[in-house]
């Protein structure tokens, strides 16, 4: 069985009347992982936002498909349930929800009615994929993402995707204020889903979470748009000369398109 297609269009994004994506063309298909790289303030926190759907993004050109059906036109549950995910840089904290009422919710939303995971299954797959990440089995009877730490948040992302299991994960700068230890255990388990049936846009700043996780693609995004594609040795380029090069080869003189939000 072939894998999705997230197929991204010269697409357009304002943010209060604030032009912010100029125009990017992007396609990811399953078993494809996908880097996205880029000066701060050029549209990548705002193209993870786009694409599932928050409400403050108004798409004023362009289109987003997934297996040829029109994203747009459904609302940001439609969109999980359809296979779209998204591991946000800063994770909501939810009182009185426990992490696993969470997972198993989530789980079941993309199931048909009368398909629903049963709580054995449930405790012995979820029991399974946190031990893989080394989390802390009483992590699960905690309210969603209260208290944990920054790593505990990141790797919950993490168990989240591998038990929903979806389509086209984006994963918004995954690897931001984790230490060594944490970053290998977060890029063992998205390592873990590499296959034809997932595809992954990892959003993120530094090389450090590709000597991990080795993206078949890597592209960079200047001025609301991408302007530079390539394999895991652009991104080593990056590391070692900036973006300057990129902005000389270009002819662009100051990268500023705005604040993301």
């Amino acid at each position: 069985m072939a894998g999705s297609v997230l197929s991204i269009k010269d697409l357009h994004v304002s943010i209060e009347g604030k032009e912010i994506l100029k125009g990017l063309d992007l396609e990811i298909k399953g078993g494809e992982f996908h880097a996205i790289m880029g000066p701060n303030g050029t549209g990548k926190s705002t193209l993870s936002s786009a694409v599932m759907g928050h409400p403050k993004y108004e798409v004023t050109q362009g289109s987003i498909t997934l297996d040829g059906k029109n994203v747009l036109e459904m609302g940001v549950d439609e969109r999980a349930r359809a296979g779209l995910f998204l591991a946000m840089q800063y994770p909501s904290e939810i009182n009185g929800v426990t992490n696993a009422d969470f997972l198993r919710s989530a789980i079941n939303s993309r199931r048909a009615e009368g398909d629903e995971i049963s709580l054995m299954k449930f405790i012995k797959t979820m029991d399974k994929k946190m031990d893989f990440l080394e989390m802390d089995p009483d992590m699960a009877q905690r309210y969603l993402n209260e208290g944990f730490s920054g790593g505990e948040k990141k790797r919950n992302e993490i168990l989240q995707m591998m038990l929903i299991e979806p389509k086209i994960a984006i994963l918004d700068e995954i690897d931001s204020g984790l230490d060594i230890d944490a970053l290998k255990v977060v890029s063992k388990g998205i390592n873990a889903m590499r296959g034809e049936n997932f595809g992954c846009i990892l959003i993120t700043h530094y090389q450090r979470l590709l000597d991990y996780i080795t993206p078949d693609y890597v592209h960079v995004m200047m001025q609301g748009k991408v302007v530079k594609s390539g394999g895991p040795e652009l991104a080593q380029r990056l590391e070692a000369e900036g973006y300057d090069w990129i902005k000389h080869e270009l002819g662009i003189e100051d990268e500023t398109v705005g604040q993301e939000a």
